[in-house]
């Protein structure tokens, strides 16, 4: 019996050459935490911008101004969830970002920091898709505001219209069936968007300090910070993602 052994393709060598690589990206690694430092250091040397505009939500404890929603705390993190009022399921890209929120929101509570994912589709919508997935981190809606719009996290169709923002120009790969994953068509899922923005609460006065949107949110996307660390990196050729309880 002849035994083949496959080899991979990738570059190989002795543990000996394989610990110098690493200890060259360790340094490379430490300059980019450091950056990474550097660059937080100016994320909160931002300039804040007053907010006076009476924005309401539909929470679970009822309807919420801005200001309630900090929750005594001073700080607020938001997540701009795609889950528009047509949909019919939470976007999925969004989902699998969500999947890592709920053990981090009782730490953020408990560090000054209150956190809400925050979508335009109806309260109850909300609540069963959460119930689906599993997940108990606040959730409002923003319905009836102009919440998402003026954080550039949705649109109005004349504005679709007028950017060509999903309107009339084909969908990236992968768009159409995210869309319909949703529940709608492309123009429909593309007037949501996803993004986070960030306020602070001092002496009653709520502030804007922070947003970030596309690659902006790879930092809180806990499942490619893991990929990117896999021997593969994220080797994505085609739509693969899924909800959680779609994969076969």
């Amino acid at each position: 019996m002849t035994t083949t052994i496959q080899t991979t393709t990738h570059r190989t060598g002795t543990r000996e050459e394989w610990l110098a690589a690493r200890l060259a990206l360790l340094e490379e690694e430490k300059e980019l935490t450091q950056r990474s430092d550097e660059v937080a250091r100016h994320r909160q040397a931002l300039p804040w911008v007053r907010l006076d505009k009476p924005y309401r939500f539909e929470t679970e404890e009822g309807t919420a101004s801005l200001a309630d929603l900090f929750r005594g705390r001073s700080q607020l993190l938001v997540y701009h969830f795609m889950f528009g009022p047509d949909y019919t399921a939470g976007c999925p890209v969004c989902s699998s970002i969500a999947d890592g929120f709920n053990g981090s929101v009782v730490h953020l509570a408990h560090h000054d920091v209150m956190f809400w994912a925050i979508s335009r589709a109806p309260l109850p919508k909300l609540q069963a898709y959460r119930r689906r997935m599993g997940w108990s981190f606040p959730w409002a809606s923003s319905g009836g505001s102009d919440f998402n719009l003026d954080f550039h996290a949705g649109f109005t169709e004349e504005q679709q219209r007028a950017n060509e923002i999903g309107a009339t120009d084909a969908p990236p790969p992968g768009g159409a069936e995210f869309a319909a994953l949703s529940g709608v068509d492309w123009a429909t899922y593309a007037r949501e968007a996803p993004g986070m923005s960030v306020f602070a609460l001092e002496d009653g006065v709520v502030y804007h300090t922070y947003s970030a949107y596309e690659r902006g949110l790879d930092p809180v996307w806990p499942m490619y910070q893991w990929l990117d660390r896999a021997p593969l990196g994220r080797n994505e050729t085609g739509l693969w993602m899924r909800r959680r309880d779609e994969y076969p």
